[in-house]
């Protein structure tokens, strides 16, 4: 999913009607569960509006409410990823169960970012459930445990309730267990660390081609202050009080050759 997501990326923006550099730098994020614990993966990404050219001089932005055609994405997103189960048992399965449906890529404007950042911190952070959409854990008629937690659905701000057995509730749960080793985030291209992006100089480029003010704040690394030793019973600072020698002949050690 991550590499068909990330190719599609990078070969719609390369078009110079929407960008004109496959030079971006952009963030992924696994999720893998809806509003009632169901398993529904799918990624979000964080993308800039625009990308470096192909000498990493110049920054070339976007339409400021578009970034690459959604429809296009989708077609292009869809052949990707099915190829890239070629090479498994689930290819044929795949194309006989979702090769001919619509597949859904959205992408829309969020200002600066620091919204969509808020929206997928829960999603790195935290897992399938948080203990407060808990409301009950007790015994059913039939013996089997039942569990009742909250949910919101799509397009509504009203909270319901649903009631599941606790075997249900387990499996649905554990389905949101990631493997070990599998890295739920994922960044590309000048977002990625081995990048070693000059963030400044980048910050820079972008404000100037988009012909705004940039000012360069100049600040002295601050002076570390140094920290006294503390006492290990009350964790009170130490006064220095004065020096006392060791003992006459407490490092005299006998020899024994």
């Amino acid at each position: 999913m991550f590499a068909a997501a990330a190719a599609t990326l990078r070969e719609l923006a390369q078009n110079p009607k929407h960008v004109g550099s496959d030079k971006l730098g952009f963030t992924g994020v696994l999720h893998t569960w809806g509003r009632t614990l169901s398993y529904h993966p799918h990624l979000h990404f964080l993308v800039p509006g625009g990308a470096l050219s192909q000498n990493g001089e110049h920054w070339l932005p976007s339409r400021v409410d578009f970034f690459v055609p959604v429809k296009a994405a989708s077609v292009l997103y869809r052949a990707k990823f099915l190829d890239a189960l070629a090479p498994s048992d689930l290819a044929d399965q795949a194309r006989q169960a979702v090769g001919d449906k619509d597949w859904v890529v959205h992408s829309r404007a969020v200002g600066d970012g620091r919204q969509a950042l808020r929206y997928l911190a829960p999603y790195v952070y935290r897992v399938a459930l948080s203990n407060r959409r808990l409301v009950n854990c007790e015994p059913g008629p039939d013996g089997l445990g039942r569990v009742t937690f909250t949910y919101r659905p799509s397009g509504s701000r009203r909270s319901r309730r649903m009631t599941v057995t606790a075997e249900e509730f387990i499996r649905r749960f554990l389905q949101h267990v990631l493997p070990s080793g599998l890295q739920k985030v994922r960044h590309y291209g000048f977002a990625h660390p081995r990048h070693h992006t000059d963030w400044e100089w980048l910050q820079m480029l972008v404000t100037v081609t988009l012909q705004e003010v940039y000012v360069l704040l100049v600040t002295a690394k601050p002076t570390p202050v140094p920290h006294p030793p503390t006492c290990p019973n009350c964790g009170a600072p130490l006064t220095f009080v004065g020096f006392v020698p060791a003992a006459k002949g407490r490092g005299d050690w006998p020899d024994t050759s």
